[in-house]
């Protein structure tokens, strides 16, 4: 039986179910509040390279983006980025990021020039290749693997954040505007699939993907949460 749009997503939710990051005990600790603040800056540090490099991701999908309506909506991705002029009161997504840091106490330097562990480093290095490989490849990592599983979970670690360090509102913003829920894309797996996905071996390679960049990003938090035990 060859392979539906419908039963392709429902690998993929299967895979995500399999392995939701909020159980990922790098996760836990940071939600149950049982981190130091060292530990929590380590890991403000070394998460960076998700938020503070977004550049390296959403550029080059938008370059290789071969439809100019989905070229659109990945320009708005990136627009917002780079503004926050959309969701976050005109806040780069960046500076959200940096001062999540500063409230943590570290400055600007340290949040952008760390020393990145290998967990990072290969997630940097497998998201540029992806995005700038094929569209298809790209917006299935991004879009499809890379969404929030758990709607919510969030803004749960920002009030975690607050009790536990006395952050401010502006410290945890980048947690709560990045858990505000984007109605627009509810149906973005189907579009995605119906049209770039014509055949059978597009679909496979769309599970292949979300399996392989669920796995690296899980292959980030256990680099970061075993450099976290180190520290104690």
């Amino acid at each position: 039986m060859a392979l539906s749009v419908e039963a392709t997503l429902q690998k993929v939710r299967e895979i995500h179910k399999r392995r939701q990051f909020q159980d990922h005990p790098l996760w836990v600790g940071l939600l149950e509040g049982t981190f130091t603040r060292p530990q929590v800056c380590e890991f403000a540090r070394q998460f960076g390279i998700v938020p503070l490099h977004n550049h390296n991701y959403h550029g080059r999908l938008y370059v290789i983006c071969p439809d100019p309506k989905w070229r659109e909506m990945i320009a708005e991705v990136c627009y917002e980025e780079a503004t926050g002029r959309l969701f976050a009161k005109g806040v780069p997504h960046h500076q959200l990021y940096l001062n999540f840091g500063a409230g943590l106490g570290l400055d600007r330097d340290q949040m952008m020039n760390p020393v990145y562990g290998a967990g990072a480093l290969a997630f940097k290095s497998y998201f540029i290749q992806m995005c700038g490989s094929s569209f298809l490849e790209g917006v299935a990592a991004h879009m499809l693997a890379g969404e929030a599983q758990g709607p919510g979970v969030f803004s749960r670690l920002a009030r975690t954040l607050q009790q536990r360090f006395g952050l401010s509102e502006k410290a945890v913003d980048f947690w709560t505007v990045h858990d505000v829920a984007d109605e627009e894309h509810s149906s973005i797996g189907d579009r995605l699939l119906n049209e770039f996905a014509p055949t059978e071996a597009d679909r496979r390679r769309v599970i292949e993907v979300v399996e392989g960049t669920v796995g690296i990003t899980f292959l980030l938090y256990d680099d970061i949460y075993s450099r976290l035990q180190a520290i104690g």
